[in-house]
């Protein structure tokens, strides 16, 4: 009887990311109010988030390397991760009291501080579920682990109105308390998914074809690009074009409302017909709705459309994660998953530059965007459509 990871590590997993994406939700409501106070002009703001996108390219690889090596020796893994979570939680604590001491070097080293040690909840988590659940398990851990990501967006513009009043130590404070006692639990969650884990495969030495996992880091960057252009860019504009601005906050989250529902179908879909397979169909649906969503001749049609384009989105992200860890396995989960998350932290770059530049508001640029996620899905579907055949001969190396 095949062995797999309990659902409950999944469930773990997705509280863990859920308090995660809210700590980055919390800095993004504070960060103009927090470098205002350290003495920082306020177009210098925007030059710190592309600073903390770069520092996600970095670290998210090299975490994802050195979560590779680390986890050789059973249950020092989630020792790190809660080490180095440990030390993301307090800079991340002490920036709004820091602020106020108007001295810009330490507001600024503590938000890199903070930025280089969340790696550490990024791609090592999902090293974990590589490395010791069963490979059928991969997707459904993965759904589980990302549906907490979801939720946290999907709740993000009532939390910033709920917010951007407060005395920005309460909500650092709290959040960062909690990150730190649901981290805790990482221990617990490697130990757990090694004893239910199939007897361990010897690592996978040999040096294994280069160009499939280029053309497929090349569809991951493109498919990243889509989503942030979609979404960031263009989805608060599609929808002012049939409500009112103030409707905004509740029109937002239905991205994310469709993302986290297909979460549960994909995982099945990619148990079945494989990571990248999915990945493709849901590049195509996303790249569809978005192209629907500029032709919507009502609000009810856009949401619709935007529920469908989040869908897409979840089926993307999800088995590509999964996709990742088999491409990397075994030895090479971490590789992998680093990659894949540092590709998305350049798509989010590319997006904050585009707004730092402010073109947005060239009207030839926007035109541009219009077609940028049909284009940016599309073609990263169709390269995932035609890398199946490799990734199945990698597969079968793989298993061998």
């Amino acid at each position: 009887m095949e062995r797999t990871a309990p659902t409950r590590i999944g469930l773990y997993l997705a509280v863990v990311q859920f308090i995660f994406t809210l700590t980055w939700t919390v800095y993004v409501i504070f960060l103009p109010k927090l470098a205002a106070q350290a003495g920082i002009p306020k177009q210098w703001v925007v030059f710190i988030l592309l600073l903390d996108q770069l520092i996600f390219v970095v670290m998210d690889y090299a975490t994802g390397l050195a979560a590779d090596r680390v986890s050789r020796v059973l249950g020092k893994l989630g020792y790190l991760i809660l080490g180095v979570t440990l030390v993301s939680c307090i800079a991340f604590l002490l920036l709004p009291y820091a602020a106020p001491q108007g001295a810009a070097w330490l507001f600024l080293l503590l938000t890199i501080l903070w930025t280089v040690s969340s790696s550490a909840l990024r791609a090592p988590p999902l090293v974990l579920v590589g490395k010791y659940a069963a490979q059928p398990a991969v997707p459904w851990l993965s759904a589980l682990s990302l549906f907490g990501l979801g939720v946290a967006f999907a709740i993000s513009p009532y939390l910033t109105i709920a917010l951007r009043d407060l005395d920005p130590r309460l909500p650092f404070v709290v959040s960062s308390i909690a990150l730190a006692l649901a981290t805790a639990g990482i221990i617990w969650a490697e130990r757990h998914l090694a004893k239910a884990a199939p007897p361990p495969a010897p690592e996978d030495t040999a040096r294994k074809p280069v160009q499939p996992v280029v053309w497929f880091f090349l569809a991951v960057l493109l498919v990243g690009l889509g989503f942030q252009i979609h979404f960031s860019l263009n989805s608060a504009a599609l929808f002012l074009r049939h409500a009112k601005p103030e409707e905004l906050q509740y029109l937002m989250p239905v991205f994310w409302i469709g993302f986290s529902v297909f979460l549960v179908p994909a995982s099945f879909a990619t148990k079945r017909y494989g990571g990248i397979a999915v990945a493709s169909a849901g590049a195509i649906i996303a790249a569809l709705a978005s192209l629907g969503a500029w032709r919507a001749p009502s609000l009810d049609t856009l949401i619709a459309l935007q529920l469908i384009a989040g869908g897409g989105w979840g089926l993307v992200l999800m088995s590509v994660v999964s996709a990742a860890i088999a491409l990397g396995h075994t030895g090479r989960e971490g590789k992998l998953t680093g990659g894949l998350f540092s590709l998305l932290a350049l798509a989010a770059f590319a997006r904050i530059a585009i707004l730092a530049a402010e073109l947005n508001k060239d009207a030839q640029i926007v035109a541009l965007l219009t077609w940028a996620p049909v284009v940016a899905w599309g073609a990263g579907g169709l390269i995932l459509l035609w890398l199946i055949k490799a990734y199945r001969k990698m597969l079968v190396t793989a298993a061998a």
